[in-house]
């Protein structure tokens, strides 16, 4: 293992997870899904749910919180919407057939929408979205999450990140795609500076005296016991907004669950009140509009492209030197990744070799 941070080739990385999912017990089908959703986020840069992520499905699996085998079943169906059951298998698998369905079903009637009941953790929010925008729709997706966020004047954790994805093609090399947390920051990113070590930035987290927490060590173990709790977007109070925040993950938790009749807040949670083990049952919400039942897409493509251009055109700060626009960063971060390979720090190092020699991997030369 290498005390730095080594550059690793996307298809080295992609043939690891396949054959690392394999050995989990997950079919060959549901493994290119998995890994296909997980090198996204490293693609858009979102550490925290990419290649870092694969050993905590692992644990989970050994652990009997989720299955590796996926087995949808279809709860309620009717041309518009539907209903699915993902029998707490992986998420990314149930993610990725519920946004086909509701692409389907925009097809043919103009809009599609599925909720999605007991299923896992399903990655980056924004890989959904963007199987819309790729058959020239507009895409939406919404989870819930273990409880993270404290709801404004409150110090316990209630609800979980709750990010909101949306994606709409423009004229562009890339789309817009809005991808983010209602939460200041996401949970992952508690991982990333535990793994490295670093404390956390006063304003992100407090615990039961409404104070800032900054050790990051333990932070993930103290929410989950409910001693300390995200902040929402806009932070403490209602000063600079932290009830829009509050209220976005609220919209987020309702979309996730009431559609259908699944679990929120403390509900999803891997252990029920006596201490025994449990499935998280995590709710997701898809939706799929189908741009041509509005208006031509070229117009849509050419507006929206206006839209972003106009926006990077504006006047700059004076200590910034440009302006972005949602997807643009992730488009740029794509390209870096393909031409220079996945940057692996230290302790994601040290977890895909402990998994490689737990699964018997030895197939696949890391690099490091």
């Amino acid at each position: 293992m290498s005390e730095l941070s080594v550059k690793v080739p996307v298809n080295t990385l992609v043939e690891f997870m396949l054959n690392a999912l394999a050995a989990m017990g997950i079919s060959d089908e549901d493994a290119k899904i998995i890994a296909d959703v997980i090198i996204t986020s490293d693609f858009f840069g979102v550490r925290s749910h990419g290649i870092a992520h694969l050993k905590m499905y692992y644990e989970r699996i050994k652990k009997g919180l989720q299955l590796p085998k996926t087995k949808i079943t279809i709860v309620k169906d009717t041309p518009t919407t539907a209903v699915l059951d993902g029998g707490n298998g992986m998420g990314m698998v149930i993610g990725h057939h519920a946004m086909k369905i509701a692409i389907e079903k925009a097809k043919q009637n103009g809009l599609g929408a599925v909720a999605v009941r007991n299923s896992s953790h399903y990655g980056v929010a924004g890989y959904y979205p963007l199987m819309a925008v790729k058959e020239g729709m507009v895409g939406l997706s919404v989870t819930n999450a273990h409880p993270s966020i404290a709801p404004t004047f409150g110090v316990k954790p209630m609800l979980g990140t709750n990010p909101i994805a949306v994606a709409a093609p423009t004229d562009e090399a890339f789309p817009y795609m809005f991808d983010a947390a209602t939460s200041v920051i996401p949970r992952g990113k508690i991982e990333v500076y535990s793994r490295a070590n670093k404390p956390l930035p006063v304003g992100w987290v407090i615990n039961q005296d409404g104070v800032s927490a900054t050790e990051s060590n333990n932070m993930i173990k103290e929410m989950d016991l409910g001693h300390v709790a995200l902040l929402p977007v806009g932070g403490l109070g209602e000063m600079f907004g932290g009830h829009k925040g509050y209220g976005l993950a609220t919209m987020v938790e309702i979309f996730s669950a009431a559609f259908q009749d699944g679990t929120y807040l403390w509900g999803l949670t891997d252990e029920d009140a006596e201490g025994n083990s449990q499935f998280l049952r995590i709710g997701h919400f898809f939706m799929a509009i189908n741009i041509e039942n509005f208006i031509p897409l070229a117009t849509f493509k050419k507006i929206t492209g206006n839209i972003m251009r106009d926006l990077r055109s504006s006047p700059i700060s004076p200590e910034q030197s440009q302006i972005f626009t949602a997807g643009e960063k992730e488009y740029l971060n794509t390209q870096k990744v393909l031409a220079e390979g996945v940057e692996i720090p230290p302790a994601v190092q040290k977890n895909l070799l402990t998994l490689q020699a737990e699964l018997g991997l030895s197939k696949v030369n890391l690099g490091f």
